[in-house]
């Protein structure tokens, strides 16, 4: 059968058609991959051969307000794996799990890994100078060490709450490192080139270099010394009293500036891993929260004070309890102080002065007081796990809860909280947000690039008021309940704080916390220092435990300050019924002959180092006064210095 020319030319056009279409859909294809798929596929061709080196840059380091390391790096081995380059894997696997102390299958999978990255070899990432020895001594084709860094911590534990812990990876886990991570870490670098299946460099390929960033340094507002002073104390009342835990904080009243911090149980940094949780995620400086006792009768004075509902001249008679809504609300003096002002209200912290004192405020005047000082709310503090603290609802405030809580009790707030308010009715009555982190510099040419200003938060009370609070309080230490905390030759003021702990909304019969909270110089405070004691093994009252050790802080801090001695101050009272005599002045035995001073100064208490025949050196100098119990250290050498 013949077909006609007319289906022949058909048949034709409608091959030409569809091979029109077909061209022209393989050109669009062409196109589509030369011009829009081009460059990227451009790109996973060069990513197959290039080869890329990466460079971990320097975390920036930590130091103090002086410019004192307490956070730097060190430079430690990682082992790096070319699964190109290996000759026996299955061997090389083998011999690096003995040393490594890892399973020999997860080691021969991480260093066969196509594009692993360096940390990827289990126990392989910052190893120790003594496994690195021994991988270098293998010698193992494809196997190299390379350097990386990892956190060094100077001091030990020092500040370890506060500074926190990096990770593996030196990625900040806890405390300042990890607050501000963002800018210790710093920016990674590289090396890249063109390589062969083998990982050898391909000739006439170009080299791409970028350079690491450090991390920035970060300068707090700790002061060292100030921070060893607080270390000493802590561990002197672990010793003496086994108590649960131990704080304290010193901190700048004017500024909010944290000088010191620290607690116990703490922890070393770089090996945290040895530590309980707990340990390491509990600041308890801002994380801890409980009845603050006495300490928090400053709120209600420097309240009462400023509303004008009280004088500190007039009188009060206190027989030992006062009747609200017929409960009675006992002082902790059983007998009662009798006749006195609401001056020695203060110095003795007697309750019932402090409860009418709430009870002329009012129980809405109060709260209001209460949550302008800070309470009931963070402060802002720049560091992990601050609490809230707890208030009474103030529809729930009946005439026996104002009461308890004009005294301290019934309300449950954080160190650091007390730390902001006492820190506000002693400076002229400005609440400071409190802070840690100071300035960044650049690590390399130490400019300062920025910078945290202090915050006042509001202003809660006047600065007469303020003046008030000042010398209320330094009379309690130089004539009331705070009198182990005086020091000759410095104002201090301050106010102790005994409170029963309670434990599911009961109090727990013989467990205390006891705290003291102190600052100086009175009429121009430079420091102020809180430390607490929770159950400790002792008489529990805050003047005979936590007062003393505020009192050394505060003394070697000021010393350190450079803050000048005075005599201008309220002078000090013996408490006879304790026991307490008149301070001991310190003679002059420098020059003298050990047989001298044995004979001229038997009654001192003399605590005798070295050995010689003259008194070369003495602590402390001529002319300082020190309190009954205190000890004279006199230096013996053969030969006087000029």
């Amino acid at each position: 059968m013949r077909v006609s020319n007319a289906t022949v030319r058909r048949r034709i056009f409608v091959a030409l058609i569809i091979g029109i279409v077909m061209y022209c859909a393989l050109i669009t294809r062409l196109g589509y991959v030369q011009l829009i798929e081009g460059p990227k596929l451009a790109q996973m061709a060069d990513n197959l051969l290039d080869r890329e080196i990466k460079f971990k840059p320097n975390r920036g380091r930590i130091l103090d307000r002086e410019g004192n390391e307490l956070v730097t790096n060190v430079s430690v081995p990682t082992i790096v794996a070319v699964p190109a380059q290996l000759k026996d894997p299955r061997e090389t696997a083998k011999k690096l799990a003995v040393i490594l102390e890892q399973p020999e299958e997860a080691v021969f999978k991480a260093i066969t890994k196509k594009g692993m990255s360096n940390d990827q070899i289990p126990g392989g990432k910052k190893i120790s100078p003594e496994k690195a020895k021994k991988v270098q001594e293998l010698n193992l084709p494809g196997i190299y060490l390379a350097g990386d860094t990892k956190r060094f911590y100077p001091n030990g534990t020092m500040a370890a709450h506060i500074l926190g812990f990096t990770g593996i990876d030196n990625q900040g886990l806890t405390g300042l490192e990890r607050i501000y991570d963002p800018f210790l870490k710093g920016t990674e670098g590289h090396i890249s080139f063109p390589s062969d299946a083998k990982g050898r460099v391909m000739p006439g390929g170009s080299e791409e270099y970028v350079a690491p960033v450090n991390g920035m340094d970060m300068y707090l507002t700790l002061d060292s010394g100030i921070q060893s002073f607080i270390e000493r104390e802590l561990d002197q009342a672990v010793v003496a009293y086994q108590p649960d835990d131990v704080l304290a904080i010193a901190m700048n009243p004017k500024t909010g500036e944290i000088l010191g911090m620290g607690s116990r149980p703490t922890f070393q940094p770089d090996q945290y891993r040895d530590y309980p949780s707990e340990v390491y995620n509990r600041n308890l400086p801002i994380w801890k929260t409980y009845e603050p006792g006495s300490t928090f009768k400053i709120v209600t004075l420097a309240a009462a004070l400023n509303e004008g509902v009280v004088n500190l001249n007039e009188g009060f008679y206190d027989p030992g309890y006062i009747t609200v809504a017929g409960k009675r609300l006992r002082c902790w003096k059983r007998q009662g102080h009798g006749q006195e002002t609401m001056l020695e209200v203060v110095e003795n912290s007697c309750n019932p002065g402090f409860v009418t004192m709430g009870q002329r405020l009012q129980k809405e005047r109060l709260f209001d007081y209460i949550k302008k000082f800070g309470f009931g709310q963070k402060t802002g503090v720049d560091l992990i796990g601050e609490e809230n603290g707890l208030l009474f609802n103030l529809n729930r405030v009946g005439p026996v809860e104002l009461g308890t809580t004009s005294f301290g009790q019934g309300v449950s707030v954080t160190p650091i909280q007390q730390m902001a308010a006492v820190s506000a009715a002693i400076n002229g009555g400005k609440l400071m947000k409190p802070y840690v982190a100071k300035e960044w510099r650049d690590s390399v040419t130490h400019d300062v690039v920025g910078r945290t200003l202090p915050t006042e938060v509001r202003q809660v009370i006047t600065p007469e008021t303020s003046a008030k609070v000042r010398y209320a309080l330094e009379s309690v230490v130089a004539q009331g309940t705070g009198n182990k905390a005086y020091i000759e030759g410095y104002r201090v003021g301050g106010k102790t704080g005994t409170a029963q702990k309670v434990k599911d909304g009961r109090y727990m019969d013989g467990e205390y916390i006891v705290s003291f909270i102190g600052f100086a110089p009175a009429d121009d405070p430079q420091i102020v220092v809180y430390f607490a004691v929770d159950n400790p093994k002792a008489l529990a009252f805050g003047g005979l435990i936590a007062a003393p050790s505020v009192r050394s802080i505060i003394e070697s801090s000021l010393q350190h300050l450079g803050v000048p001695k005075r005599k201008d101050g309220i002078p000090k009272e013996l408490n006879k019924a304790l026991g307490e005599k008149s301070p001991i002045e310190v003679p002059n035995m420098v020059g003298q002959t050990m047989q001298d001073v044995a004979t001229t100064y038997e009654t001192l208490p003399l605590v005798v180092s070295g050995k010689g025949k003259y008194v070369i050196q003495q602590s402390p100098a001529p002319g300082v006064k020190i309190d009954d119990g205190g000890k004279i250290r006199i230096y013996l050498g053969d030969k006087l210095s000029n």
